[in-house]
């Protein structure tokens, strides 16, 4: 793989990886969620944030969820070929972080899709099927990463 051919490519890792979990901090900020231990930006005081996914306008919505399924599709797909970058991932806490934004994100945002009124329902069903493939493959890299960092240490 390229990383071998090219060792400094975990530095480049490294360095991206804040940029990664701020993905995750935006989605979040714009769901008018917080997140514990993110490093967000400090909220103006005479920013209210009262947007949340049930209020949102439904373009919003789907462009956080089109956003989310893209990021969990790329980022499931890049430790499943090569799971050796998930020490570069853990130096960044970033099982916490992935486990600490799926508890903050996905029940709003399934809520929010459930509780909606379309008026197409293949709105709904795309909607709901991104959500969902979201969701598993942020619990397949999360397993990626355990596996890596946890468990193949035991074993060898």
């Amino acid at each position: 793989n390229i990383f071998t051919q090219q060792p400094s490519y975990y530095g480049d890792l490294d360095e991206t990886l804040p940029t990664v979990l701020q993905v995750f901090n935006n989605i979040l900020h714009k769901c008018g969620l917080q997140c514990e231990g993110a490093s967000a930006e400090p909220q103006k005081l005479e920013e209210k944030v009262n947007v949340t996914p049930g209020n949102m306008p439904l373009q919003e919505l789907k462009d956080i969820v089109l956003y989310l399924c893209d990021t969990c599709t790329t980022l499931w797909a890049f430790l499943d070929v090569f799971p050796l970058a998930c020490q570069t991932f853990q130096k960044h806490d970033f099982c916490y972080r992935l486990a600490s934004f799926y508890e903050l994100a996905i029940p709003e945002l399934e809520s929010a899709i459930k509780k909606r009124h379309y008026e197409n329902s293949s709105v709904f069903a795309d909607l709901w099927r991104r959500i969902s493939h979201s969701r598993k493959k942020m619990m397949e890299a999360f397993h990626i990463l355990i596996n890596q960092v946890c468990l193949q240490p035991i074993l060898e």
